[in-house]
């Protein structure tokens, strides 16, 4: 083996701020839209990191080949300027390569910069050119996403417990959903992994917006990842997720979307989307009353 010991770089450019393509970097529903680096590879995700010392495993397909696994977790994450994460590749019960990566993040004139360093160790086989196939395509994904991505934060002064049940109990989540002003009528709402939620959105001028929301996954607690349809069954407006973390003085929720193009991030950006979220996490705190 010529190349059992290497080290990596990769550099990419990315027209979004820094803290949004670091939430994109981080963010486990945003992992799971860029991470497969080319159209016939799929990403699997069993499990999620979140926190420093947690683990994590993912399933790599390819038609016709043996799947891949991958364990990993996160070292050290230092909002907007570094992650250190490891990662472990199998495949049929043999380790085949062990590695550190090292994110480190930059505000650059316009947009941001990730540069992501592999301190790679292959062990049953030659893994440098899989990592720069699986880096390359990754990153290029990443770079699209971001630049198509809105995020949003609010601390809620109540716990976890408390945000959570008013997000997924299908009796309260249609009456404190929308900016302020909206309201909204349900055709059907399952609020579980695979369920879905079909209403109307109603703006204070009596206009109707059709919306489908379908789940993709649900951690109790945790994480929200779901897609937002244009009306029942309609085309894709975005791919969106929400997280729910316990901090002092109660919970922070940080919702992202990542639109389907970039021209509907520009209208979204347009009409104040960020503002109406805000308006959204604003009227889940009054609901639970803790405005």
């Amino acid at each position: 083996m010529t190349d059992r010991y290497v080290t990596l770089t990769f550099e990419r450019a990315v027209a979004a701020p820094v803290e949004t393509l670091w939430q994109a970097w981080v963010t486990p529903g945003a992992r799971a839209l860029w991470s497969a680096p080319s159209p016939e590879v799929t990403v699997d995700y069993l499990s999620h990191a979140t926190k420093v010392g947690e683990r994590e495993t993912s399933l790599c397909r390819v038609e016709g080949e043996p799947v891949v696994q991958v364990d990993a977790g996160w070292l050290a994450l230092q909002p907007n300027a570094r992650s250190v994460n490891y990662e472990v590749v199998s495949s049929e019960g043999s380790t085949m390569s062990a590695a550190l990566v090292t994110a480190d993040f930059q505000a650059a004139d316009v947009g941001s910069q990730i540069t992501v360093t592999v301190q790679l160790s292959s062990l049953a086989q030659e893994m440098a050119d899989g990592y720069r196939h699986g880096f390359g395509g990754g990153l290029m994904n990443l770079s699209d996403l971001a630049s198509r991505c809105m995020t949003i934060r609010r601390t809620i002064k109540a716990p976890v417990s408390a945000v959570w049940g008013a997000w997924v109990n299908s009796e309260t989540l249609p009456h404190w959903w929308g900016p302020d002003g909206f309201s909204c009528k349900t055709r059907r709402i399952d609020l579980r992994t695979g369920g879905e939620w079909v209403f109307d959105m109603i703006a204070p001028d009596g206009t109707v917006f059709p919306n489908h929301h379908r789940y993709v996954r649900i951690e109790p607690q945790k994480r929200i990842d779901y897609m937002l349809l244009w009306g029942e069954n309609g085309p894709k407006h975005a791919d969106a997720w929400v997280e729910f973390s316990e901090v002092e003085g109660g919970t922070e929720v940080t919702l992202g979307m990542a639109m389907a193009t970039a021209k509907e991030w520009a209208e979204a950006k347009g009409f104040g989307a960020e503002a109406l979220g805000l308006q959204t996490l604003g009227k889940l705190a009054r609901f639970i009353g803790a405005d």
